[in-house]
């Protein structure tokens, strides 16, 4: 007779009665019972101190077995005494195995940590068993950014370890404010999670707010930060993302010092920050490794982009359909001579490139890295090429949505950018039907999902909605380091001055005499 039991760790069948066996043959047995189906299960069984009989339990592929023999099988072999009662106090009272942060716990308790990469010594006569970590997994190197690169900022990138993200971020963060949780989400994978916040600067509601949306997450499996990104949404069915991802150790470090929360997940090398504000999607890193006055010029010139990649091809189409008064003579003649052979409309001539130019981009995303740029540079160039001769689009459509494409790539995040190519197509169709008064239609509609939107209660465009003049110094334009020296409000830190020095540099310089 066999029953299931449900502990914090999932489902595992239990013997019938609650008494732990302290014999290490039915321990052992009791093991393989529960790991039938597991052809990876290594079971040492050896003899330590002449007559005490021991067993080390763990898999295959996910132990450093060299750490394992130096450590413990070899000063365990070792032992000469013939107590075992002697044995057992020094193993688990003195603690004289040469490993620093083992634990003692008992078989049922350790069952699960088997596929935590521990490994599990068992001794004959004692119901203890300990938990060992020497766990080994293959890892990449620390390597740059793949998505987020910068010119004069740090190389270093998140990898697919929590621990050595952490250490990333703690070598940045010297601090003993700097606090972290772990928890484990999916009731199969048990993945671990750890939530990151600085202890004085984040609020406190914000921990708790999400502590809970973590913990009640019920699912199967979490592979990777987007299993878990769209239960932190608040607003789901919003094609704007309300929780911030990055690769980079930096940009993390500076959210955390904002007075945010980050959320590492084992298995993925991006790391969740919360709250976020469209602002802050729009800012790069690159902007704050640069000097104020060219860090400000290359967030103009990305705003204006970002205004380019959704509405030029609208404008277009809404200006060639209906407001043909507003383009110059000479312009409106060379456009009426490349569109005097196209049987669609502007609107469907439109919808043909950009879709065309989605494929293109998706297809050089999946294809082999060695051929992508070049197949989707010469299908860009022979599409075009021959659907302008072929007399299926014009010259200008061509150009019009090369260039959103171009515009597109300047958006520092991914998701972010998504959203803007999603909403272009209702834009499109808006101008199609209604010209420029549909443009702004649509525009007032994103404008007021926008305002009423929110990340962790957060407003999703502040400062300006709500207005917030002190955190203007970091939005249109990034003023010199010197000036900032209060944190911005939008992220809701406690402590909200992070610079006690008042003078700017030139104050410095006359009172050194200079």
């Amino acid at each position: 007779m066999t029953r299931f039991a449900r502990n914090r760790k999932g489902f595992k069948k239990t013997a019938s009665s609650d008494k732990v066996t302290t014999s290490l043959d039915e321990q052992v047995e009791w093991l393989k019972q529960q790991l039938s189906d597991r052809f990876d299960v290594v079971y040492h069984l050896f003899v330590s101190g002449s007559t005490q009989r021991c067993a080390l339990v763990y898999l295959q592929g996910m132990v450093d077995l060299k750490m394992l023999q130096d450590e413990v099988l070899r000063p365990l072999l070792a032992l000469t005494t013939t107590d075992s009662q002697e044995f057992r106090e020094r193993i688990f009272e003195r603690k004289q195995l040469p490993v620093s942060n083992y634990r003692v716990t008992t078989i049922r308790e350790g069952f699960t940590s088997l596929f935590e990469s521990f490994v599990l010594l068992l001794i004959d006569g004692e119901e203890r068993i300990i938990e060992l970590p020497f766990g080994s997994y293959e890892q990449r190197s620390i390597d740059e950014p793949a998505n987020e690169a910068t010119v004069r900022g740090p190389r270093e990138a998140f990898i697919e370890s929590a621990e050595v993200n952490l250490s990333l971020i703690r070598k940045r963060l010297k601090t003993s404010n700097f606090k972290t949780e772990t928890m484990r989400l999916g009731t199969q994978t048990q993945t671990e999670l750890m939530i990151l916040y600085i202890h004085g600067i984040c609020k406190k509601e914000l921990v708790d707010e999400v502590r809970m949306k973590l913990t009640s997450i019920d699912i199967d499996g979490v592979l990777g930060s987007s299993y878990i990104e769209e239960f932190l949404d608040q607003s789901p069915f919003s094609p704007f993302p309300q929780v911030q991802y990055s690769e980079r150790p930096d940009v993390v470090s500076a959210a955390l010092l904002e007075g945010r929360v980050a959320v590492i997940v084992d298995g993925t090398p991006m790391v969740l920050l919360a709250p976020v504000t469209l602002w802050m999607l729009l800012q790069s890193a690159e902007d704050y490794y640069q000097r104020y006055v060219a860090g400000t010029w290359i967030r103009w010139i990305r705003y204006l982009f970002v205004f380019i990649s959704l509405l030029l091809p609208s404008v277009y189409i809404a200006i060639t359909t209906f407001h043909p008064e507003m383009i110059p003579p000479k312009l409106l003649i060379t456009i009426a001579a490349s569109r005097e052979i196209v049987p669609f409309p502007a609107l469907i001539e439109a919808f043909i490139m950009e879709i065309s130019f989605e494929a293109l981009r998706e297809a050089a995303v999946r294809i082999p890295k060695s051929i992508g740029q070049a197949v989707s540079i010469i299908g860009a160039l022979i599409i075009g090429t021959a659907a302008v001769q072929a007399g299926i689009v014009s010259a200008a459509m061509v150009i019009i949505v090369s260039f959103t494409g171009i515009a597109s790539f300047i958006i520092p995040h991914f998701d972010l950018g998504l959203s803007f190519r999603f909403l272009r197509f209702p834009i499109m169709i808006f101008a199609g039907l209604f010209g420029l008064f549909g443009i702004i239609c649509g525009l007032l509609l994103i404008y007021i999902h926008l305002i009423n939107l929110r990340s962790f209660g957060t407003p999703y465009l502040a400062p300006m909605t709500p207005f917030i003049v002190s955190d203007l110094k970091d939005t249109y334009v990034r003023a010199p380091w010197w000036y900032m020296r209060r944190r911005p409000n939008t992220a809701g830190a406690n402590k909200i001055r992070q610079q006690k020095d008042k003078y700017t540099p030139e104050h410095r310089h006359e009172e050194n005499g200079d």
